[in-house]
């Protein structure tokens, strides 16, 4: 898996995963369905709602699994 980032900070086609030292991860808010920026360490709480349930965005990229 690559991991260097070396635009500038989107998550345009990225699948969520921000690029380039923004350090936020960017999940969905259970309850309003907001767009929520979470750095590390920091309380896993939607800033709109104050909901705690969050879904990690799906990947834009394709995944495939070999299956026997």
């Amino acid at each position: 898996m690559n991991r260097d980032y070396s635009a500038a900070p989107s998550t345009a086609g990225t699948g969520g995963r921000p690029q380039a030292g923004s350090g936020a991860m960017f999940y969905l808010c259970a309850e309003c369905g907001a767009k929520v920026g979470i750095n590390k360490g920091e309380h896993i709480r939607c800033k709109e709602c104050g909901h705690r349930v969050l879904y990690k965005q799906r990947t834009k990229r394709m995944v495939q699994f070999e299956a026997r």
